[in-house]
């Protein structure tokens, strides 16, 4: 074989491991245990195939070794820390008030006539018009919400939707723990569902740590009303832990 084949072997063997990890882990199924046993067991017939070449095939020997142990170092690496290191956030979040309780709060009684009015000739009677105070106004508003049940792996916390003075939406977790895993995402899917790759999901971005309060901010038109929170691990395609949100 000649140089440039020589050179090409390294990232083909490369490839070819990244792209069965992902298969073995991520496409045949979605149960975490059985992704992480194909895995494992993936990366032990990818070695025992490279060992065979660099055997048989001398003139390669060196490329498709260091490529695979490389290779495998890196993926193997990033899958096992990942996995048991915890990731611990402590974000301040917003707290807001359950919309049905600013819906139901009374208005403040009217003030006690002074003593000069009692004195002065009767007016006749006006109401002004109810309005809620601008600082009712101004408060974050908690719309739905949710406690987590666990996916593949114990989880519980708490998720809600805040409707922020300015109109914007955020996403707050809270007393939330799980498993640390590679590569989790925070979804928000429509309906009652434990599945972060349903129609209709929104990817809010990378899980900040399984571990503590943290926040997201809602792309605009999200839905709100009937949706789940869903912690999904994209690597596995497996669900962690999810939320059903119902109105507050």
């Amino acid at each position: 074989m000649d140089g440039l084949g020589r050179v090409l072997v390294a990232p083909l063997v490369a490839a070819i491991l990244v792209f069965g990890v992902w298969v073995a882990g991520g496409v045949i199924t979605n149960d975490f245990a059985t992704s992480v046993a194909l895995t494992t067991a993936w990366f032990a017939v990818a070695g025992i195939a490279c060992a065979a070449i660099a055997y048989f095939v001398r003139g390669v020997r060196l490329p498709v070794l260091a490529a695979y142990l490389l290779t495998a170092v890196a993926v193997g690496g990033y899958l096992g820390w990942s996995t048991l290191h915890d990731r611990v956030v402590h974000e301040r979040v917003v707290v807001g008030t359950p919309a049905s309780g600013v819906a139901a709060t009374p208005p403040s009684p009217p003030s006690p006539p002074s003593p000069a009015s009692l004195a002065s000739p009767a007016a006749p009677a006006t109401r002004a018009p109810a309005t809620p105070s601008p600082a009712r106004q101004a408060e974050p508003v908690q719309l739905v919400a949710g406690e987590f049940r666990s996916g593949e792996h114990s989880t519980s916390g708490k998720a809600a939707i805040v409707r922020l003075a300015s109109g914007r939406l955020v996403l707050t977790i809270t007393r939330f723990r799980t498993s640390p895993g590679p590569d989790l995402r925070v979804r928000l899917v429509p309906g009652n569902t434990d599945r972060g790759d349903g129609t209709g999901a929104r990817d809010l971005g990378g899980l900040k740590g399984n571990v503590g309060d943290q926040q997201y901010q809602l792309p605009e038109r999200a839905r709100v009303g009937d949706a789940s929170v869903v912690i999904w691990c994209r690597a596995f395609t497996a669900t962690f832990g999810a939320a059903h949100l119902t109105p507050s």
